[in-house]
């Protein structure tokens, strides 16, 4: 018996393994799709070519896509804590897939933007998800090579989506011919493929949606979980206190609506500080209400509120330092490579993005077991000066799109990714079961809020300052990882601990 009970346990592991690093695959594509198609697909809804006008929208888009993975990491957190981590997985992957998928219908800039937002809902809470079941299933010894693992199937997604544009690109007149055996009409076709072929890129991202058949056939729900709900501490998770993400997701949207708007500079800095106060306040209030309920004899709900908030907090400040500066400034290296190149290279957004994908693989499993072996905080120490150091050469030591490019480009990908092995190790263990899906979601979550604010800087000091020149504006915004070598000595250090329950 227990013989069957162990094959079962095992069997079960292996399975939500497969299912989260499916999801986080699939997450790693639908995230490096607009990156590979913006520019054509900007060109295309604007009917413009101006890089300024295309630096805004992209910027908009992007932003609009991580207040989305803010909101929807908070949303289906609450979610995973309130009915179990299979159940919200389920409809984070269909949530995902389907709005990414609808981009490609998209005939106006600003119905990208909003699908974008929509589709990011399922992205920033399958992360989230995926993280806390999984470090709950698997035992202790294995969860430096699992957060490695987690990071790295996200960016084999990213070198997937690129491949996939590579081969469409390459491939264009054949897959129009295809399309047009198929039965579809000349000009639907057309639509289709012009432009190379943005379009059918983002339908492709609709494929993840079939995922969600394997995770409800068989991947098992989190035991640790099953004991929450068991001792009935998941019912204190109320549908009321959801007004206060919503209130937090329109914060944040003030933010991106006050830079999109060309707002007067006061108006702007006013509007950013409210924004970020409100979305922090909304984004925390069902964590807030959860811990007032579940206070129990003889305690108060200061005594778990405020450590839980304060490393909430700071754990959204160092996720807030990796995503801004990926999102102000990597996600833009496939646009520097197209600008480079002057169209002359059709597939330098796909090299450029391969290049960027391998190197994140071995960055994110190296992160991870660095972090395993030699501490959590020293390790993000360094992770933030070898990330500065290689976005300088990057940026300052290449005009032109080459071999040297690439490779610098790798190496960047290395570095700055290596984040992403890190934080799914490190935050889990800043958070109790009861809390944990909702509280690691909104610490790497909540830092794309304030990533949406860097990649809004992005755009107008490409547009307004450095008049379309990337390596100056790019340059900038890595500045980011100074602020993380100070703040990582603020946080708690964890090596050595058990995942707290």
């Amino acid at each position: 018996m227990k013989s069957i009970e162990h094959e079962s346990l095992a069997r079960g592991r292996w399975m939500a393994l497969a299912a989260a690093l499916l999801g986080w695959m699939f997450d790693g594509l639908e995230q490096g799709l607009f990156p590979l198609v913006a520019r054509p697909a900007l060109q295309d809804l604007l009917g413009a070519s101006s890089e300024g006008d295309i630096s805004i929208w992209f910027s908009v888009a992007t932003a609009g896509f991580l207040v989305g993975a803010a909101t929807g990491g908070v949303l289906f957190g609450w979610l995973g804590d309130r009915i179990g981590r299979v159940r919200a997985m389920m409809l984070t992957v269909l949530t995902y897939a389907l709005f990414s998928g609808l981009c490609g219908l998209a005939t106006a800039a600003w119905q990208i933007a909003v699908l974008r937002f929509c589709s990011a809902l399922g992205m920033g809470g399958e992360w989230s998800l995926g993280v806390a079941l999984v470090m709950e299933i698997w035992p202790e010894k294995s969860r430096a090579l699992l957060a490695g693992l987690i990071g790295a199937a996200a960016n084999v997604g990213f070198l997937l989506i690129a491949a996939v544009g590579f081969g469409l690109t390459t491939l264009l007149q054949q897959t129009e011919s295809g399309l047009l055996t198929l039965g579809l009409s000349e000009s639907w076709v057309h639509t289709l493929v012009m432009n190379n072929g943005w379009r059918l890129l983002m339908l492709f991202g609709a494929a993840p949606a079939l995922l969600t058949f394997f995770i409800r056939l068989f991947v098992p729900e989190s035991e640790r979980w099953q004991h929450e709900q068991k001792r009935g501490t998941t019912s204190r998770w109320a549908t009321r206190d959801l007004l206060g993400v919503a209130i937090g997701a329109l914060g944040a949207g003030w933010i991106i609506y006050v830079w999109a708007a060309e707002s007067p500079w006061p108006l702007r800095l006013l509007g950013t500080a409210l924004g970020l106060l409100l979305a922090t306040m909304g984004y925390l209030y069902p964590v807030v209400r959860y811990l007032q309920r579940s206070a129990g004899p003889g305690t108060t709900p200061q005594d778990s509120l405020r450590p839980t908030l304060s490393r909430m907090l700071l754990g959204a400040c160092l996720g807030g330092v990796a995503l801004t500066s990926t999102w102000g400034a990597s996600q833009w290296i496939p646009l520097w490579a197209d600008q480079l190149t002057h169209g002359s290279v059709p597939q330098a957004r796909s090299y450029t993005q391969i290049a960027s994908a391998l190197g994140a693989i071995v960055g994110t499993l190296a992160g991870a077991m660095l972090g395993k072996w030699l501490g959590r905080r020293i390790i993000y120490s360094l992770l933030c000066l070898t990330s500065l150091g290689s976005a300088m050469l990057l940026y300052q030591c290449n005009s032109q799109f080459g071999l040297a490019f690439l490779a610098s480009v790798f190496l960047v990908g290395c570095t700055t990714a290596s984040f992403y092995g890190w934080l799914p190790l490190y935050l889990p263990e800043l958070f109790r079961t009861g809390v944990r899906a909702t509280g690691q979601g909104f610490s790497y979550n909540f830092g794309r809020i304030l990533a949406a604010i860097g990649v809004l800087q992005t755009g107008n000091l490409m547009k307004d300052v450095f008049r379309d020149n990337y390596p100056h504006a790019l340059s900038v915004v890595s500045l980011v990882y100074v602020i993380g070598l100070v703040l990582i000595w603020l946080a708690p250090e964890t090596y050595g601990k058990p995942l707290p329950d």
